[in-house]
């Protein structure tokens, strides 16, 4: 299994978060994620999961994290640009999404993604 990870920018550089129906309650925000489908390429699985969670299109940029040992997972994160879309989310998934400046998370985001996200930011 391939978790993928999207790191999704504004043109102001804020960036888009999610606040995850199914993560534990004191860590339910983090940037939009999901596994990769078979003979999906990874950029492939950020745009439909942004898509899918959000309604929003994106353009995928460089690959920015590869990890792997997580049991029997491998996770990757891109930087992503917001192209297009209305904001509606999948209300079965997702409780909240919103824009965040960089340096201005919320309480309560994953920790990986905050480290993905500081790490990127310039």
């Amino acid at each position: 299994m391939v978790g993928v990870t999207g790191i999704v920018r504004d043109s102001e550089g804020r960036v888009l978060l999610l606040r995850h129906r199914m993560w534990p309650p004191d860590r339910q925000w983090g940037c939009p994620t999901g596994y990769a489908n078979k003979s999906e390429t990874f950029e492939d699985t950020v745009v439909r999961e942004v898509r899918e969670e959000t309604g929003l299109t994106v353009k995928v940029n460089q690959l920015v994290h590869v990890k792997s040992g997580y049991k029997l997972r491998v996770e990757v994160a891109y930087e992503a640009q917001f192209t297009g879309g209305t904001l509606t989310i999948d209300s079965v998934e997702i409780l909240e999404a919103k824009w965040f400046s960089p340096h201005n998370l919320p309480d309560g985001i994953q920790e990986s993604h905050r480290i993905l996200i500081e790490r990127t930011t310039t």
